[in-house]
């Protein structure tokens, strides 16, 4: 079938090259000029998660970049998705459930499951929309990898996208790596290469010379932007900034950043404000200089137990108690604050006992709960959702936190199962009420809204379409 556009792919020399933000602001551009668009990755690694209306799971990368086009999330856009829970092992999420047949085979003997689907879901998108920008991941140049590839160039040769490939020229080495990435394609894939990205350019343009006149004479390619830094207030695709330090004269919140830490992106919302300063925390310190702590969701809570352990830093949480400071659980950070973890299926990391602070058990089930979550709560509506294999029950009578069933509280400690709290504005001014901060919480669905319209507004100034 003849499609109206050829899709516009995003390849890079290495991974975090930028392109899911370059994704990101061609959907929010080509929305912004009323072209009907949508973003896919074919398969996508990473513990940030999301929701979709009907329930179920996809990259939280692609999530936002269906946002930017002005699209429904839908999980054609990212048919898979792989969450690492442990060093050699990733549960594998194929058009938003799990699958454990494919998670359970090796890495290499994948693709004659999963190719299918990708298929499929790119040819549904489609013939639903009248573009569509296609990220890749990591390399194409990752020889040992071309065998089992479903993400990179067998998704171009499939639909013959004119494919833009782009290198972290912040880093340095940038034509090199575009000149070496190129030179590792096969010839029927080098014709689709139609432009060449540098991207986060600090500096002088003129320093780069007549670099790019080389690069096309080696390649026969063009280089088509010089794309700059670029400091965006949206969420990243599956890292978190680790460099704040505590601050004189903020509100300090400790985030734990244990190993399998998932939904980073949900306390985003306390990343852009004057006031407070969140501290990712991931070796032994005090903690009673904190104003606040947050233990995050985790996709092995039994894992981040033992890291917690293993590092001391269980103690210094359970001392932290005693300061009557405000600590929070969302999800796996609620399992790891109660008494036991059960893992009768050993789909984590088998029975544990938890830090014990609140009287809660928790059993890992096999069937895993994905849904969006609207609640009730002091008089708004807390939008949120949930993703999680554990079931917990209070061991004894504990009042309940924002809902039933999803969330206790005792003394200082709050726990709860609903991930992007924060991106509630009610929430985050309760939160801040509790801790001493400014209630100046940012309505988030506004506030990424904006941050979209300026990143396609720079892309339009320093980008080629």
């Amino acid at each position: 079938m003849k499609h109206k556009n050829r899709p516009i792919m995003i390849l890079g020399c290495t991974s975090d090259a930028g392109k899911s933000l370059i994704v990101t602001a061609i959907c929010r551009l080509l929305a912004n000029r009323g072209v009907k668009v949508a973003p896919f990755k074919a398969q996508n690694m990473s513990n940030n998660a999301a929701i979709t209306e009907d329930g179920l799971e996809m990259g939280r990368a692609q999530y936002l970049q269906a946002l930017a086009a002005k699209a429904t999330p839908d999980v054609l856009m990212n048919p898979v998705l792989l969450k690492p829970s442990a060093d050699t092992f990733s549960q594998v999420i194929v058009n938003g459930v799990v699958n454990n047949e494919v998670s359970q085979l090796p890495w290499m003997e994948r693709k004659s499951l999963l190719w299918q689907e990708v298929q499929s879901a790119l040819h549904k998108l489609q013939n639903k929309y009248d573009q569509i920008i296609i990220e890749g991941a990591g390399s194409p140049a990752e020889i040992n990898l071309r065998a089992g590839d479903i993400v990179n160039m067998s998704v171009a040769l499939e639909c013959q996208a004119d494919v833009y490939l782009v290198s972290d020229i912040d880093r340095g080495g940038s034509f090199a790596h575009l000149l070496g990435t190129w030179a590792c394609l096969a010839p029927e894939e080098q014709k689709l290469i139609k432009g060449f990205v540098l991207n986060k350019f600090r500096g002088d343009p003129l320093l780069l010379g007549n670099a790019m006149d080389w690069l096309e004479e080696k390649t026969g390619i063009p280089t088509v932007a010089n794309i700059p830094y670029y400091r965006h207030h949206l969420p990243e695709e599956d890292s978190f900034r680790l460099g704040s330090q505590w601050q004189r004269g903020k509100i300090n919140i400790a985030l734990i950043y244990y190993p399998y830490a998932s939904n980073l992106d949900e306390f985003d919302p306390l990343l852009y404000q004057d006031d407070v300063n969140l501290v990712p925390v991931h070796q032994n310190r005090d903690l009673m200089d904190f104003d606040a702590l947050i233990l995050p969701g985790s996709k092995n809570s039994g894992a981040s137990l033992d890291f917690l352990n293993k590092t001391g830093l269980d103690k210094q949480i359970e001392q932290f108690q005693t300061s009557g400071k405000l600590i929070l659980g969302i999800c796996g950070g609620l399992q790891i604050l109660g008494r036991t973890i059960l893992d009768p299926f050993n789909i984590e990391s088998g029975d544990k006992q938890g830090l014990g602070l609140i009287d809660l058990q928790t059993e890992i089930c096999a069937v895993k709960s994905t849904k969006q979550t609207t609640i009730n709560w002091m008089g708004s509506a807390l939008k949120g959702y949930e993703i999680h294999h554990g079931k917990t029950t209070a061991a004894t009578r504990l009042e309940p936190f924002l809902a039933p069933d999803i969330g206790w509280q005792k003394d200082n400690l709050y726990s709860s199962y609903v991930h992007g709290l924060f991106e509630n504005k009610s929430f985050y001014d309760w939160f801040m009420k509790k801790v001493g901060g400014l209630e100046s919480g940012l309505e988030w669905a506004t506030h990424l809204d904006n941050e979209l319209d300026k990143l396609a507004a720079m892309f339009a100034t320093h980008g080629w379409l």
